[in-house]
């Protein structure tokens, strides 16, 4: 069958599927990403069609210099930034897990740095409060009157450190922030920056001091993200870049806000075929009601995905396909994404934790046994 031509976001190409497939027919692009450019002739692109491929291209350029300038400061966390960057192009927050030294709070500082927003770092004790995150009302004798102080919350990008050395008081505190971007102090409401992002970070092996995220909390997260160690040759490179008492982790900004907001508008722009989408949502309910599609996994989960969860999975393949230069999504955008998505999200049962499974070990099962589009 002879190649189709292929209308993504930045330009044409060619791939060897047939019309009815899911990227073959043009017709069947959603009519909101299209209807303002009109669509190429069969001798090339219309004049808007070529205005719109470049425009793509420009920003997926600006991309190049973003990941070389924060890789020239966190070395081997590519995955990281990949993860930060879907987070932040799909209006999602991120959760980073991993041991002590890991640079968790270095990528997330060093990201932020690289980009022209409003960064904000709260450090999670155990004795915060509340109004110490959002804010709280000032008494002023003179006037007799109350003025709103507004907290550390009240910018793009705000660092979480440590969260889980918080009471669950002070992480609920985020609840409103995280889902409806508005907080609530005394008897008024007010929004929060746009954009606006959360980047927690939290230490799993530390029991004392420490407080487990409650499920409202933790579901607010897009995506969770577990950190390794670095390989040998990497931690070679971070020794000769770090060693010295000289190293610096300044970087200059390379992303303004417009380039930020342009590249989000494009991340969601990517096309998400049916039969993705069915894929997408079988994923999700296999996790809930797994005996329905064949799988045996009866007793080893407690509770499934949420349907946030689904519109999770729905946004971060779209941003995976984008930064894998697609303009559509794949099922292997799917299944790249469905662990950082959904390890967070299924309590597993007594059961699971007595034969040593965790949710990525059911996720892995999942994923292996559906069948693909």
């Amino acid at each position: 069958m002879g190649n189709c031509p292929i209308r993504i976001m930045w330009g044409w190409e060619s791939a060897p599927w047939p019309a009815n497939s899911i990227v073959g027919l043009r017709a069947r692009w959603s009519d909101h990403i299209w209807k303002s450019y009109p669509m190429a002739s069969e001798d090339g692109m219309s004049e808007s069609g070529s205005a719109m491929a470049t425009n793509g291209d420009r920003l997926r350029e600006r991309l190049d210099p973003f990941f070389s300038a924060v890789e020239g400061v966190l070395i081997g966390q590519r995955r990281l930034l990949d993860r930060l960057l879907i987070g932040l192009l799909t209006d999602g927050h991120v959760l980073l897990e991993g041991v002590p030294g890991l640079a968790k709070t270095l990528a997330v500082r060093t990201v932020a740095r690289a980009l022209h927003l409003k960064f904000q770092r709260i450090q999670f004790t155990p004795d915060l409060l509340p109004a110490d995150v959002v804010g709280t009302q000032i008494y002023n004798p003179r006037n007799g009157e109350f003025t709103v102080k507004p907290g550390p919350v009240f910018a793009n990008m705000v660092l979480a450190d440590e969260i889980n050395r918080a009471p669950a008081k002070v992480q609920s505190a985020l609840l409103e922030a995280m889902a409806e971007r508005q907080v609530t102090i005394g008897d008024g409401t007010f929004p929060l920056p746009r954009p606006f992002f959360v980047l927690a970070t939290q230490n799993p092996i530390e029991q004392e001091g420490t407080y487990p995220l409650p499920e409202a909390q933790v579901d607010r997260f897009m995506l969770k993200v577990l950190l390794d160690y670095p390989t040998r040759a990497d931690e070679l490179i971070i020794l000769d870049r770090m060693g010295g008492l000289n190293a610096t982790t300044d970087i200059a900004p390379v992303l303004s806000p417009e380039e930020l907001e342009g590249l989000r508008q494009a991340t969601d722009a990517v096309y998400v075929d049916a039969k993705v989408k069915n894929y997408l949502v079988d994923v999700i309910r296999a996790t809930r009601h797994p005996a329905e599609y064949g799988l045996d996994l009866g007793g080893l989960i407690q509770l499934g995905a949420s349907t946030r969860a689904t519109i999770a999975l729905h946004r971060a393949a779209k941003g995976h396909a984008f930064l894998s230069g697609r303009g559509y999504v794949t099922p292997e955008d799917v299944k790249a994404m469905a662990p950082d998505v959904l390890r967070h999200r299924l309590v597993i049962s007594f059961e699971a934790e007595a034969e040593d499974l965790r949710p990525d070990n059911l996720v892995k099962q999942i994923l292996d046994r559906l069948p693909v589009p």
